[in-house]
């Protein structure tokens, strides 16, 4: 009997626990989607591309969504997995228009806009990196994802755009390895200050950092009583920015050493490198490339800048939208 009692009791306890696990499960937000009604493949697109352009970046996935659930194998389904890509991106939500992108290049390797997945995949890790003080992982995604862009498409726009971000996500990794040596060095820590300063100096040689990684190891090795090493690095530093600030400051070190470096600091000398500022603006992203172009990327290097964001060849301007109709996701 006690045994009956104790299975009765353990089945109540696995019941209990479901129906709170479903509760909590039915608390969940969830995204609203578009109420099903079938509608031309056109209108649906126009009315997302319309969305976009409103700056509607929620609205305008569910109908690119749409497009794709209602005509799947389509023209408009393609064009409208870069538009959800664009429109995830635009809305800061990068995790998803990462996902849009390499599903757009799984399917679609060849595709000459397959150019533009690639592009917008790395723009989402490069707006996800964190200041210098923080861990840098998005920092490397978005630098070989940059790298990938340029590689594939040399020529394109996108490429254009990727080398000015890859010079400054270089700059944000040198400022993370001058970060770690500065604590280093407030730590009594001078070995390991001078592996991270020579990492800048070797990996990142034309960022902004350079000069004060240079004297910085002027500095180290005159602690560590490594001369040769010094004048060493002060030459460097004398030869490739006389005019440079931290120049002076390392010439009157090794001057104040016996250790007179043989180039004169320049008067009046600014910074020997300027410093590109890190900046992130959405306005400047490159758009989507224009629906009725099938070479899209390909004539995007050919120099044209008036482009349009979104062609609707088969929709009209004046046609009726359809509305939105948002229902909850099914649990």
């Amino acid at each position: 009997m006690s045994s009956v009692r104790n299975s009765t009791r353990a089945v109540l306890v696995v019941t209990a626990c479901a129906l709170a696990l479903s509760a909590c499960a039915g608390n969940k937000k969830s995204k609203p989607r578009l109420a099903y009604e079938e509608r031309p493949v056109e209108l649906l697109y126009a009315t997302g591309a319309d969305r976009l352009d409103r700056r509607q970046w929620n609205q305008a996935v569910n109908y690119f969504q749409e497009v794709e659930r209602q005509h799947p194998y389509s023209e408009w389904s393609r064009r409208a997995i870069l538009m959800q890509a664009y429109a995830h991106y635009q809305g800061n939500d990068y995790a998803e228009a990462v996902g849009d992108a390499d599903r757009f290049i799984q399917l679609y390797p060849g595709n000459p806009t397959a150019a533009y997945a690639h592009y917008i995949k790395a723009i989402c890790y490069f707006e996800q990196i964190v200041d210098v003080n923080r861990d840098q992982a998005a920092t490397g995604q978005a630098l070989s994802a940059l790298r990938d862009v340029v590689q594939r498409y040399p020529r394109t726009e996108y490429a254009a755009d990727a080398r000015l971000k890859i010079d400054m996500v270089n700059d944000q990794l040198a400022g993370k390895e001058m970060t770690i040596g500065r604590w280093y060095l407030r730590q009594g820590d001078t070995l390991a200050a001078t592996n991270r300063f020579k990492t800048v100096v070797d990996r990142y040689q034309t960022t902004s950092h350079t000069p004060e990684a240079l004297y910085r190891l002027v500095e180290s090795y005159l602690t560590l009583g490594l001369m040769e090493e010094a004048k060493r690095n002060g030459a460097v530093l004398g030869y490739n920015y006389p005019g440079d600030p931290w120049y002076s400051d390392a010439y009157r070190l090794l001057t104040s050493k016996g250790l007179k470096p043989a180039v004169e600091p320049k008067a009046g000398g600014g910074r020997g490198i300027f410093r590109m500022p890190f900046r992130r603006d959405k306005d400047k992203t490159i758009q989507p490339p224009e629906a009725t172009d099938p070479n899209a990327a390909v004539q995007a290097s050919k120099g044209s800048d008036q482009r349009k964001i979104f062609s609707l060849p088969l929709g009209k301007k004046d046609e009726k939208l359809p509305p939105v109709e948002a229902t909850p996701e099914p649990n």
